[in-house]
């Protein structure tokens, strides 16, 4: 056989995939105010970060959504990641089913965008499984239906963000390598929001240059008026360098140089306390499963 008459076998469709779903960082966060249908809107930096949960998915041959792992804390129906599943089965018109596992690392109730970020890996995963061929951006505005934060990991990249977080723009952010410490408690982001001491006026950014240690978060104050835990561990941690909560919490972070310092600030916490180190990522691990 000739070579122009050569044909290259196609690669073979997977039937399963086990992904990562990483978690993200605020760098800042600011309430800048509240609309009619009463989401808040905000100003942040959110950055992925190198540690995460793993989302396996595998088709089926019926048209079932099923969750193979259990989450006392998550009932199924309202799990982002078997909701976003269904979300691409609606409005795709898929009869293609899937068995997924989410293997969570990242704590429930931290501020680190697990949920969201699992709901994200089970859009882009499925959008090859599926063979479904999506873009981004149509990954993005269905995303946005399962919660705000979903978008920006289909994003995939450090962003600032505006709106209820849906508004992204790429930034550049420097090597920063963060410890992370989850206090001991699962802060609802809802009660945070609803306090009615919180301010909902913080003055919006005019330029995208955003230097090291900038900003606040605006949500950090009512947190650890309800959840003394966080103060505590701030105050833990702020020994140990310039300490804030991420999202609306629970879980706190500092931000070194290098790798080096923040394992020896980890180091240096007292024993039994949950932490990890990270570094932040330029782009999602799941980058390439999407086109622009």
């Amino acid at each position: 056989m000739s070579g122009s008459s050569a044909r290259i076998a196609a690669a073979p469709k997977p039937s399963s995939l086990t992904l990562p779903a990483p978690g993200k960082l605020n760098l800042f966060l600011h309430v800048t105010g509240r609309r009619q249908d009463g989401y808040h809107t905000l100003e942040s930096v959110f950055v992925p970060i190198g540690y995460g949960d793993t989302v396996s998915l595998r088709l089926r041959e019926d048209s079932a959504v099923v969750r193979t792992s259990a989450c006392a804390l998550i009932p199924e129906d309202t799990d982002l990641a078997v909701r976003a599943a269904r979300l691409l089965q609606e409005r795709l018109g898929v009869s293609r089913g899937v068995s997924l596992e989410v293997s969570k690392r990242l704590p429930i109730g931290g501020g680190l965008g697990g949920g969201s970020s699992d709901a994200a890996t089970v859009l882009l995963g499925l959008n090859v499984l599926w063979d479904l061929r999506l873009t981004r951006p149509e990954l993005m505005k269905l995303g946005l239906e399962l919660g705000a934060d979903v978008p920006f990991f289909v994003y995939g990249q450090a962003a600032f963000a505006r709106g209820i977080g849906e508004d992204l723009v790429a930034v550049s952010v420097p090597p920063l390598w963060s410890l992370v410490v989850a206090p001991p408690v699962n802060v609802p982001t809802a009660v945070v929001f609803a306090a009615p001491e919180l301010t909902r006026n913080s003055v919006s950014a005019k330029i995208l240059v955003f230097p090291e240690g900038c900003g606040r978060n605006d949500l950090q104050a009512t947190a650890t008026a309800r959840f003394p835990e966080i103060a505590h561990y701030l105050s833990m941690l702020g020994r140990e360098g310039e300490a804030r909560m991420t999202g609306s919490g629970a879980c706190i972070f500092a931000s070194y140089p290098n790798q080096q310092q923040a394992l020896r600030a980890r180091a240096s916490l007292p024993l039994g306390v949950a932490a990890f180190v990270a570094r932040a990522l330029g782009r999602h691990p799941l980058w390439t499963l999407a086109t622009p």
